[in-house]
């Protein structure tokens, strides 16, 4: 799939933008704060209709204006398609596809896949166990319509659940009807995880060994109290009941779910030094492209936000040799300093493009690679 241009009105700082991708490496240059990162930022919007960093869409509106919209040209199974997602001040979003709009977003879902490597990405190690299930989530919703029902399905239960373990309900019947689905939800939903977390660990270990070599092992494995042995939903919510009564709010099931991350054995949260951090999350992001890339049987966008911070110079350029093979499309990439993305370039070769950004201005530049 291709990003063929793209056209923004009124997206956070950039006012106005009218953009020509190339097909391979497209480069954003410019100090931190001009716009580079909410230029990716749109592109993500179009493929999950909200903004990465999650914040409500009302902050998307550039200050002092009455609407926003983003528009996309894409390419996507050898098919021209356009994407256009924007809303009016106090309105709700509406995400048209070929001129058509959705009634429901959420089945726009995994349609344009796409990756982002950012920054935030290391509240995937340092962060809460929210954090990781929100990166399971996200990536089995793309390639699984069901497991996004019934994640649906199960928040909507867990909060009814909650809602009578907080009005001090007692009705056993009361329970059951709720547990009963919620059941149902929660042992696809653990299924499909179990799974997710088993496919995704061997294409991690080969990029993380791809970027930092062999001498460092990495391992991840699914924390839920639903994987022992004959466990069910049923019987842990049954044993929680009493503990749940008393803390008003449900303890087991899905919605407590972990990733635990190793680096050689010992956990990474607390043993990774920054550069081990930033590695093994870039290598996550890479195993979430390659499955996807299989799961939806074409290539997604992968947007690489300044991502050589804290990296030295052969780890970067590495990540550059992997992500520039014939098995990765489309690439946007941000930074600050031409002089090394010009480098990388030379040495990896290929087609890309390259803009300037100020104050959500883009401006193309050319190519020093002779």
């Amino acid at each position: 799939m291709l990003l063929q241009s793209l056209s923004i009105n009124n997206f956070k700082n950039i006012a106005e933008a009218r953009l020509e991708f190339s097909p391979k490496v497209n480069c954003f240059l410019g100090n931190n704060g001009m716009g580079k990162s909410n230029l990716l930022d749109a592109v993500y919007y179009l493929s999950f209709c909200k903004s990465f960093s999650g914040v409500h869409d009302s902050l998307l509106l550039k200050r002092g204006e009455e609407y926003s919209l983003v528009q996309g040209r894409y390419l996507r199974r050898d098919i021209e398609e356009e994407l256009s997602l924007g809303f009016a001040k106090n309105k709700r979003k509406s995400l048209k596809r070929k001129g058509k709009e959705y009634q429901k977003l959420s089945t726009h879902i995994g349609s344009f896949p796409l990756v982002m490597v950012s920054p935030q990405d290391i509240d995937l190690i340092r962060g809460g166990s929210e954090e990781r299930r929100r990166f399971m989530d996200m990536v089995i919703s793309q390639s699984d319509h069901r497991y996004l029902d019934e994640l649906i399905r199960y928040n909507r239960c867990l909060e009814q659940r909650n809602k009578l373990l907080r009005d001090g309900a007692v009705d056993h019947g009361l329970y059951l009807a709720v547990e009963i689905t919620m059941s149902m939800a929660a042992e696809y939903i653990n299924k499909a995880r179990r799974q997710w977390v088993e496919q995704l660990t061997v294409m991690f270990d080969k990029y993380y060994r791809a970027i930092a070599g062999d001498n460092e092992i990495v391992h991840l494995s699914y924390r839920s109290s639903l994987n022992g042995e004959g466990v069910t939903m049923e019987t842990l919510l049954d044993e929680a009941r009493r503990h749940d009564e008393i803390v008003k709010y449900t303890t087991v099931g899905p919605h407590r779910d972990d990733i635990e991350m190793e680096l050689s054995g010992m956990p990474m949260r607390r043993t990774g030094s920054q550069g081990q951090c930033k590695t093994y999350t870039i290598a996550l992001r890479l195993a979430q492209y390659d499955f996807l890339h299989q799961a939806a049987g074409m290539k997604p966008l992968l947007l690489l936000d300044d991502i050589f911070d804290k990296l030295d110079a052969s780890r970067v350029e590495r990540i550059m040799e992997v992500v520039t093979q014939s098995s990765f499309g489309q690439i946007f990439i941000t930074d600050t300093n031409r002089t090394h993305l010009d480098e990388i370039m030379t040495r990896t070769g290929g087609d890309y493009r390259m803009w300037e950004v100020a104050d959500g201005c883009f401006e193309p530049i050319a190519s020093t690679i002779e």
